[in-house]
């Protein structure tokens, strides 16, 4: 049980950056980007054929720009040709199917067996535990990528893309180009899937082009785990609450199935209820603090 946890603990980090993503275009800029779903897979496919050549650092790099190509495609969709949000991710999805394959040169799956990455070297540098390694290397890209996105969102192009999802209309009436903010933020949330896809084909050694099925919903279930854990109080809170909520996703769905009370194929159903869940602690906390301010007045004005 103890591994399995573990084992949790370090895909809950791996795909912290994926979450994050889905943190950006959800909550910051306000639209649906199921880009997602295929621009992970890309950057699992880039890494993956990178890796085998010998440059797991260099894999990492181009998966980041092919997710930052993805959601530039999809931001052109939306604003140029002014294609719905959610209709501009799926297309992009679509044709990422093609891309990917032709990637992985019409292999539907890619290896990365025998071949270093940046987990293997700096357990092999280090010389500690897999598990330890495997973790240490996940926190640390993961709070290097979120200091970095927590430090962009304060200068004034981030402040113009936070601004531009909090009221569109006002910010283009100060003579702000809101398509490119838009743009502009999709690269960025893509670029952090993509780099999350890296690390997960280096993570699971494998690259497969189906593996990214599903993969917003699992981000929309961990950033409500997260934000209800830690809270909306600020940005910052808000990205380290993506990291969270992603390693606590990952070791509530090892809980569940470990408890044997469902079979393994339920794991969407429990994806289900853990959302479902976790949307519920924000309006029953609200509905507490309610009555207990009622509960004072009343006895205030008795």
């Amino acid at each position: 049980m103890t591994n399995q946890l573990l084992g949790a603990t370090e895909l809950g980090l791996v795909y912290g950056l994926m979450v994050l993503g889905v943190f950006i275009t959800f909550r910051i800029l306000k639209i649906p980007d199921l880009t997602v779903d295929g621009s992970v897979v890309l950057g699992m496919s880039v890494t993956a054929m990178i890796s085998n050549l010998g440059h797991p650092f260099l894999a990492l790099f181009a998966a980041v720009l092919a997710g930052m190509a993805a959601g530039t495609v999809t931001g052109f969709l939306q604003t140029k040709v002014k294609v719905p949000p959610i209709l501009a991710g799926i297309l992009t999805m679509s044709g990422l199917y093609s891309i990917n394959l032709l990637i992985m040169k019409g292999s539907p799956n890619v290896s990365l067996l025998g071949t270093d990455t940046v987990f293997s070297l700096f357990i092999g540098a280090t010389g500690v535990s897999k598990h330890t390694g495997n973790i240490i290397v996940g926190f640390l890209i993961c709070a290097l990528v979120v200091v970095i996105i927590e430090f962009f969102f304060r200068t004034h192009l981030g402040l113009c893309i936070r601004a531009t999802g909090d009221n569109e209309e006002m910010v283009r009436a100060t003579s702000i180009d809101t398509d490119r903010m838009k743009w502009i933020a999709l690269a960025i949330a893509n670029g952090c899937v993509g780099l999350s896809g890296g690390l997960a084909a280096q993570y699971l050694r494998y690259s497969d082009v189906t593996s990214g099925s599903g993969t917003i919903v699992i981000g929309f279930a961990a950033v409500i785990i997260g934000e209800a854990v830690c809270g909306r109080r600020n940005i910052t809170v808000g990205f380290i609450s993506t990291i969270v909520g992603s390693v606590l996703y990952r070791v509530f769905i090892a809980l569940a199935i470990n408890t044997d009370f469902l079979p393994n194929y339920f794991l969407k159903f429990i994806t289900v209820m853990i959302i479902t869940i976790a949307l519920a602690v924000s309006p029953v906390k609200e509905a507490i603090t309610a009555r207990k301010n009622k509960a004072r007045r009343l006895k205030e004005n008795a």
